[in-house]
């Protein structure tokens, strides 16, 4: 199949990943659309592995109130560098996740968050991860992708290393 430039903008407004590597990931699979994707977003985990180790000392502080002003988050994501705390792609990330965390209202942010404890009361341990971990949540805007896909995402297209650090929800008359 012949690689067009049609298809590589149709591949690139799909994954957000640049030229270059939609082009590489469509030659690679043979031109097929879905599998260039899929090669896309496992490449964009190997990334985020690698980049996973590395410091990030950057960052910003989101907020968000939801309409009606009864439910707000104050979310911290951090970056490796302040240039990328500034990028728009990682302010609308981070505009999201708070968005999501009003929306969903998750415990922890990880599993590895988890007590041992609280995780062995629970009847289905699975279950209960997917519901109270942000990262393990499927995104409100695309329920297809978990927080932590869209991070991994953010991360391949981006090229630094990104995590939420700490969140908090309030609700009006709720207390903890």
């Amino acid at each position: 199949m012949t690689i067009t430039a049609d298809i590589i903008k149709e591949l690139r407004e799909m994954t957000s990943c640049g030229v270059m590597e939609c082009k590489k990931a469509l030659e690679h699979v043979g031109g097929d659309l879905q599998k260039a994707k899929e090669f896309l977003r496992k490449r964009g985990l190997e990334l985020a592995v690698k980049k996973g180790s590395r410091s990030t000392n950057e960052g910003r502080v989101e907020a968000y109130i939801h309409l009606g002003a009864k439910i707000g988050v104050m979310l911290e994501a951090n970056c490796e560098t302040d240039f990328v705390a500034k990028n728009e792609d990682f302010c609308k990330f981070t505009k999201d996740v708070a968005m999501h965390i009003a929306a969903m209202n998750p415990t922890y942010i990880r599993k590895e968050d988890i007590p041992e404890d609280v995780l062995k009361e629970q009847k289905d341990p699975d279950a209960f991860v997917k519901e109270s971990c942000l990262m393990e949540q499927p995104f409100v805007k695309d329920p297809k992708m978990t927080i932590q896909d869209y991070l991994n995402t953010l991360v391949a297209k981006i090229g630094e290393n990104m995590l939420i650090s700490r969140f908090e929800r309030f609700k009006v008359g709720e207390v903890k």
